[in-house]
Formats: C-alpha cells, sequence, structure tokens
C-alpha cells in the first residue's frame, strides 16, 4: 500500500496541472448535474413497515381523505381580540378558495366548522325539548287512555251484571238484545282504546330510541369537547389542509403553493403562521457559525505548519472535496427522496476529514523538505506513509457510514452513503490533489527564513521538540492514576445518557421567531398542547355494521379510550363506505414529544379488543416519530457490533495487534456515553443550553445516537490510526515497547492535537445553526471528538499500551501468517528512501532505549 501510494503521490506531482485541471473537471460536472437534476429536499423521517405505516395504509385504502398529508395555517388578530365579521369573511374565503390549489384534497373552514359545531348543539338541545316535550304528552295520552280504560272496566262491570241479572230472571233473547247492543258498542270502544293504546306504545318506543341516540349523540359531544378550530376568545383560528398524497410524497412545491396562497390573501389586523408539516424550514447548508469555526481552523493551522500557503492547503483540498462529493451527492436528490440534514451531514464530514486528511500529508511532507528530501520525492514519501494512514483512516470511516444502509432505515441508510463518498472524496483528494498542489508550490510551502535552515541539523525538528526534554516513558503509578481518572471521569460524564428519550423535532425546535415556532407556540397557548400533535386512531371491525348501530360503536370505542390517562378529548371523524373501518381525532395532554403522549400511544395499541372483536391501532405525526425512535433504538445494538466488527477487523490488519483494536474500540465506548451524556444534559435537561442559544428542550433526534456512533467510531480509529501507527513504527524498528509508547506518542501528538482542534471547530460551528437537528449533530459530533482525541487517544489509550509493555503488539502466529501486510509503517519505502525515516526521527534517552524499564518522568 505504502510503495503503491509513493508512486502516486510522485505521479501527482510530476503531473501536477494535469490533476489540478482534472478535479476542476470533476468539479464541475458534479456542479452541473447538481443544477441539472437536484430535486427538493424533503424534512419527513419515516421507516417501513412500522404500526403507524400500517394503520396509514389501511387509511389510504377504505378512507384516502384521512390518509393525505395535512397542513396546518394558523391566523390570529394582533391585538388579540375577536376576529371582526370582514375577517371571518375574509379567512373563509381564502380557505374556500384553497380548495382548487394543486394537490390539495380539502380545506376546512374554521367559522363553518365552529358553526356547526354549535348548530349541532344546539340541535342535541332542541332534540331533548322535543323529546321531553314528547314524553310529557305521551304520558298525558296515556293518563287519558288509562282513565278511558278504567271507565269502561266500569262500564263493562255494569253490563256484566246486568246481563247477569236479566239472565237469571228468565229473560229471552229479545229482552236481551239491548244488553247485546250495548255490549257491541262498549266493545267497539274498548277497541279504539286498544289502538290508541298501540299507537301511544309505539310512540314510546319510538321517543326511548330515540332518547338513545340522543343520549350517545350527547356523550360523543361531551367526549370531543376540547377539539375545536376557534379559540375561546375567539381571536385564533386554525385552517386545515388536507392533501391528495400522503405526508411523505407530499412534494415541496404543493406545501409552497399552499403558503403562498394563505400569504396572498390579505387579512387586515391579522398574523398568519404555518404549522411544520407544510413550513418546516430547510436548513441552510453554510452559515456564519460554520464560517467562524472554519476561521478557528485555518488559525490552528498556521500555527501548526507556519506559513499561509501551507494553511491554507488543506482548506482548498477540503473545499473542492466538499464541492464533488455535496453536489453529486444533490445530483440524486431529484430521483430519491433526500432529507434536508443529509448534505449538511456531508458539509460537515467533507470539511472536517479533509482538512485532516490534507494535513497529515502536508504536515509530513513539511518535516521531511526541513530535513532536505528534495520535493517530489518528500510528496511521495509523504503520500506512501501519511497517506496510507489516511487511507486506512478513511476506510473506517466509510465502513461505518455506510453500515448504516443495515439498519432497514431508508433516510438513514442515504445519509450515511452520502456522508461516506464526501468522505473517500476526501481521501481521493488528499491523495492525489494534494501532492499535485505541493509539487507546484515546491519549497515556497515554508516560509523564506525557514528554507536557508534546509538539510540543517535542527531543521527536521519543530522548536518545542528542540527545547523538549529526550524521550522518556512514563511510570506505571501514573499509568494506572490515569487510566483510573480518565474512565470515572467518562462514566460521571455519561450518567445523564441514563435519561435519554428520543423524538423528532416539533414546532418548538424550530428557530426563534420562525413561522413554524410562531404557529406552534398558538396552537399551545390557545388550543392547548396536544392540539399540536393529535393522534389518528382507527377502529378495525370484523363485519359491516347497521347505519343504526354505528353511533352506538362510536360511542363505545370512544369512551373506551376517553377512560385512558392524559387524553384531553375525541371525535369521530370518518367512517368507511362499508362501516368497517372507523376514524378518530384524539387529542393528548400534552405535545407529540412529551413522554405522557408516548405512553398513551402505547396504552391504546394495548387496549384489548372492543366489545371482543374491534381492533385498535394509532397513526398521527406523533405516533409516527415514537416509531420511528423506537425503530432506530432496536437497531442500534446490531449496528453498533456490526460497525465494531468491521472496524476490529481493520485494525487486526494495519496493527497486526489484538489488544490495541480491542482497548482502542473499549475506549471509545466510554467517550461515545459521555458524548451522549453531554447531549442529554444539554438538549433534554437544559443545562447550559443559554449558552448556545438554545431555546427550548425536548428529546433527543431520534436518529443521532445511530450517526455518532458511525461517525464518531470511524474519527475515533483515525487519531487511533495516527498514534497508535507512530508507536508500532518506534516498536518495529527496535524501541522497547514501552519507550516505543513514549515515541511514537511524541512523533504524532502534536499533528493529532491539531487535527482534532481542527474538527472539533469546524463540527462546533454547526451547533449555532438555526436547525435544532443541525445544532445537536454539530454538538455530539464536536464534543464527541473532544473527548475521544483528548480523553481517550491523548490519555486512556497511551497509559493502558504502557501498561500491556509488549502483550499490547502480540498477535498469533497462525494469524500473523495469515494477515496481509499493508506496511503501515512504510518499512519498503524506507528500504529505497532514508528520507521516509529522517523526518520522524526521535532523539531519545540511552538509558531509556537499553531495556523496557520505565524511566522516571
Amino acid at each position: 500500500m505504502a510503495t503503491l501510494l509513493f508512486r502516486l503521490g510522485s505521479f501527482a506531482a510530476r503531473r501536477a496541472w494535469a490533476v489540478i485541471v482534472a478535479w476542476i473537471v470533476i468539479l464541475g460536472l458534479s456542479v452541473g448535474a447538481y443544477f441539472a437534476l437536484a430535486g427538493g429536499l424533503s424534512n419527513s423521517f419515516d421507516i417501513p413497515g412500522t404500526a403507524s405505516g400500517e394503520v396509514t395504509d389501511q387509511l389510504a385504502q377504505k378512507l384516502p381523505t384521512t390518509a393525505g398529508g395535512t397542513g396546518t395555517v394558523v391566523y390570529q388578530t394582533d391585538d388579540g381580540s375577536a376576529f371582526t365579521a370582514t375577517q371571518r369573511e375574509q379567512i373563509s374565503a381564502a380557505a374556500t378558495s384553497a380548495e382548487d390549489l394543486d394537490g390539495v384534497a380539502a380545506v376546512v373552514d374554521p367559522f363553518a366548522t365552529q358553526q356547526q359545531q354549535i348548530d349541532g348543539a344546539a340541535q342535541l338541545a332542541d332534540g331533548q325539548a322535543q323529546l321531553d316535550d314528547g314524553r310529557t304528552q305521551i304520558e298525558d295520552g296515556q293518563a287519558q287512555l288509562d282513565a278511558g280504560a278504567a271507565q269502561l272496566e266500569a262500564a263493562q262491570e255494569q253490563l256484566t251484571s246486568a246481563r247477569g241479572q236479566a239472565e237469571a230472571a228468565g229473560a229471552d233473547a229479545a229482552q236481551l238484545a239491548p244488553i247485546d247492543a250495548q255490549q257491541e258498542q262498549l266493545d267497539i270502544q274498548v277497541a279504539a282504546l286498544q289502538e290508541q293504546q298501540d299507537t301511544i306504545d309505539t310512540s314510546l318506543a319510538e321517543l326511548e330510541a330515540n332518547e338513545d341516540q340522543l343520549a350517545l349523540g350527547s356523550q360523543l359531544l361531551s367526549l370531543s369537547d376540547g377539539i375545536s378550530v376557534v379559540s375561546a376568545d375567539g381571536s385564533t383560528a386554525v385552517v386545515n389542509v388536507s392533501f391528495i398524497d400522503p405526508r411523505l410524497e407530499l412534494s415541496e412545491e404543493v406545501k409552497q403553493d399552499t403558503i403562498s396562497h394563505f400569504q396572498d390573501v390579505s387579512v387586515a389586523g391579522t398574523t398568519v403562521s404555518f404549522g411544520t408539516d407544510i413550513a418546516q424550514g430547510v436548513p441552510e447548508i453554510f452559515g456564519v457559525g460554520e464560517a467562524i469555526g472554519l476561521v478557528f481552523a485555518a488559525v490552528v493551522l498556521i500555527v501548526m505548519l507556519g506559513s499561509l500557503v501551507a494553511a491554507s492547503l488543506p482548506i482548498v483540498t477540503a473545499i473542492v472535496g466538499v464541492g464533488v462529493g455535496v453536489t453529486a451527492s444533490l445530483a440524486f436528490s431529484g430521483i430519491v427522496d433526500m432529507a434536508s440534514v443529509t448534505p449538511v451531514l456531508g458539509v460537515m464530514l467533507g470539511l472536517a476529514v479533509g482538512i485532516d486528511y490534507s494535513l497529515f500529508i502536508v504536515n509530513r511532507h513539511r518535516k521531511q523538505l526541513l530535513a532536505g528530501v528534495p520535493v517530489r520525492e518528500s510528496i511521495g514519501l509523504a503520500t506512501g506513509t501519511s497517506g496510507t494512514a489516511v487511507v486506512f483512516a478513511g476506510s473506517t470511516v466509510v465502513v461505518a457510514l455506510l453500515a448504516l444502509n443495515i439498519t432497514g432505515v431508508p433516510f438513514l441508510g442515504l445519509m450515511g452513503t452520502v456522508g461516506a463518498v464526501c468522505v473517500a472524496v476526501a481521501v481521493l483528494v488528499a491523495i492525489t490533489l494534494a501532492p499535485a498542489i505541493l509539487g507546484l508550490v515546491g519549497e515556497r510551502l515554508l516560509r523564506r527564513n525557514t528554507r536557508a535552515t534546509i538539510g540543517s541539523a535542527d531543521a527536521a525538528a519543530s522548536p518545542s521538540r528542540r527545547a523538549a526534554k529526550p524521550v522518556t516513558v512514563m511510570s506505571n503509578t501514573r499509568a494506572v492514576v490515569t487510566v483510573v481518572v480518565s474512565v470515572l471521569a467518562l462514566l460521571v460524564v455519561a450518567i445523564p445518557s441514563l435519561s435519554m428519550r428520543l423524538g423528532l423535532p416539533d414546532g418548538s425546535s424550530e428557530p426563534e421567531g420562525s413561522t413554524s415556532a410562531q404557529a406552534f407556540q398558538t396552537v399551545n397557548e390557545q388550543f392547548g398542547e396536544g392540539a399540536n400533535g393529535p393522534l389518528l386512531v382507527t377502529a378495525t371491525l370484523p363485519n359491516a355494521i347497521d347505519a343504526d348501530d354505528l353511533l352506538g360503536v362510536q360511542v363505545e370505542v370512544a369512551q373506551s379510550i376517553a377512560d385512558l390517562d392524559d387524553v384531553a378529548a375525541i371525535a369521530p371523524i370518518a367512517a368507511s363506505d362499508d362501516n368497517t373501518l372507523l376514524a378518530f381525532q384524539v387529542l393528548p395532554q400534552e405535545g407529540p414529544n412529551s413522554s405522557s403522549t408516548e405512553q398513551l400511544v402505547q396504552d391504546i395499541r394495548s387496549l384489548p379488543k372492543v366489545d371482543g372483536n374491534i381492533t385498535l391501532g394509532v397513526a398521527g405525526q406523533a405516533a409516527i416519530n415514537i416509531d420511528i425512535s423506537e425503530a432506530l433504538s432496536a437497531v442500534l445494538p446490531l449496528y453498533l457490533v456490526v460497525v465494531v466488527g468491521l472496524s476490529l477487523l481493520i485494525m487486526i490488519v494495519v496493527f497486526r495487534s489484538l489488544l490495541v483494536p480491542i482497548i482502542a474500540t473499549g475506549g471509545f465506548v466510554l467517550s461515545l456515553f459521555a458524548t451522549y451524556g453531554l447531549i442529554v444534559a444539554v438538549f433534554q435537561m437544559g443545562w447550559g443550553a443559554e449558552l448556545i442559544g438554545l431555546h427550548s428542550t425536548g428529546p433527543i433526534l431520534s436518529f443521532l445516537p445511530i450517526i455518532l456512533v458511525g461517525i464518531l467510531f470511524g474519527l475515533a480509529m483515525d487519531y487511533q490510526l495516527f498514534l497508535a501507527s507512530g508507536m508500532r513504527e518506534a516498536f518495529v524498528h527496535g524501541s522497547p515497547a514501552k519507550l516505543a509508547v513514549a515515541q511514537g506518542f511524541r512523533a504524532g501528538r502534536s499533528v493529532v492535537i491539531a487535527a482534532a482542534l481542527i474538527m472539533v471547530s469546524v463540527f462546533g460551528g454547526f451547533i449555532f445553526s438555526e436547525s435544532t437537528i443541525i445544532r445537536s449533530i454539530g454538538f455530539g459530533l464536536a464534543f464527541g471528538v473532544l473527548l475521544d482525541a483528548f480523553v481517550v487517544r491523548m490519555l486512556l489509550m497511551p497509559a493502558l499500551m504502557h501498561l500491556l509493555g509488549r502483550s499490547a503488539w502480540w498477535l498469533p502466529r497462525w494469524l500473523d501468517r495469515i494477515l496481509p501486510n499493508v506496511d503501515m509503517e512504510g518499512a519498503a519505502l524506507e528500504r529505497d528512501h532514508p528520507g521516509a525515516r529522517v523526518a520522524e526521527a526521535e532523539p531519545a534517552e540511552p538509558d531509556a532505549v537499553k531495556d523496557d524499564v520505565p524511566a522516571p518522568v
């Protein structure tokens, strides 16, 4: 590998303009493809096969009007007074005309809906009054019938008595005829009375049936109390827009057309804002904070490399790499759904690793130039030695990012792929474009006064190194104390991670003052927190039911849900044509990201079948967010095993050791959970949130933990490679194991410190992004690198390596024979090019080299 890269670097230095032009052409093609093929970015996240996804599919089949995406438009008067008649008319007109927009299925006029609710309540009241009047009339009629029946019964008794007396006196038929005539009249009256009784009984049965329906209607009205689209004080109204396409297929064009429609309709004295479902902003890829981070990185480079020319080279190559990687990836956004955070992640990684990878090669080349190695040979040597470490370091990052595809989460796999592309491009740029530019720059890489010292005895050593004491090994006591303190510190910082809650951002996470944040806050204040995250609950019936039974079933289902904790209100919203699928809107007590709403979703799903055969399901944005978070939590262990396993194999090949990869991975796990702890402390608990301008807290971004695993593990192994490869290089060249640790650490610490500071500054610039998603990713990456580089790689790992001694480099002989030799130390180059070793030569105390016994510090 080292020899191959030496040849590549030498070729790039000889054919500098050809290589530079080639990269300019590649950049031009990438930018051209972006402008020609790129599509819109999405703010939606979804995972196939979730419980909420199945419910949505079911709705799409039987209740398509409820399966499409939705949008929230919020109107509020400027002075807090109730809407005037003119304002109400204008808002209603805007809602009605919005139904003509492309992609819009229906629009709910809030004032028409409010009137329907008022009319419905009035009808129930009128119905109850009519039923009360009817019952009174029936009761009066029954009393009259009862009185008539009593009279007829008395007449019948008299007539029966008269017939008995006449028959006892021996009356003949002629004498009994008048009595029979009276009996006939009496029977006619009894029959008429019975007919009236039957009529009253029928009326009473109808009245009782109507009373049952009225009671069910009243019960539903009571259960839905709290669901409204016009606030109690009449100052706020919500226009709900239903789209034809499902949420994940809803185009940005349809959303923007909807926003433009309502913005263009001027309603004097009101402010209109839009919910995150249609107005969630696409984060800017590069802003002021990111620029400041890049400036800080430039300062670090100037201090490290000593000249503006040398410092500018890594930044230039990194920008070229980012330009190629990000624009080429964005060109595919017209073909695949790409989350808005994806290109930002590409920029983060491309800049950070791009600067670092070029820095490693430039720094090595600079040292060799000072040692008197000819320019082109030095470029080839730097590419063959440091470039080998860059290739393998980049490989661990690429492997970790590509492994995101095994999670089965489409948007996450795409994010990983784009990030891997940007890192791979950064590696290619570092081993081709950087050597080409170095070939053109030549000795001008160094300051003028420094060039005069080229080849002198002290030129290859930095001022700090010339003034430093000879390399000595640390004491065992110091090593043990370092290990214990480092581990305990990381464990303490990790404690808040035990309280981590996962979720997706809602309106409260939007930039302060944005239309989405304003809409969220307004709805919170006027309609309750749950109005920002209503649940869509379905009830699936095994068989169709009669229309007469529909209301009773709806009440039964609604009541079973309303009896649960944290349900503010529930209302039926639709029923399929065959009455086998019913849909309900459930308003939680708290917002979509609250723990109580999460528990409510679980409680509804765990309810037994209503009436023994009605199955409940939950959808809606809050349920979708919960499902995504749970799915990502479930795949995190698998992903961690795969990434760590593959990277362990790479490190075993590179270091030809079993223990070094194991302790490197163990240290990463500690720094990872410490990073989780910091994220939870700031973004969930709010500790120090004001220092980064965070105005609201909430659950941790659901895919952040898994993203951090992939990226931070790859970056951690970068620094592990650059430090441990120097230690192994010293060891294989004859230094005792413990001294080799000190020599390798001394040789690599300055460049690793600079590289880590550059990473922290680049990632840290994104902490001040307006997007909470970008903030949390930037924060996690910045502090993850900070903890891993300065605590694990610079303190814990050298101390453990010291304590392990020669056993750190133990490898079974059978495994040593079958592993490929990647020549990380550049042994092949050293045989043919002595300059490959001279730049890294370290002075050592004679006594310290004699054996492996620690010298006093």
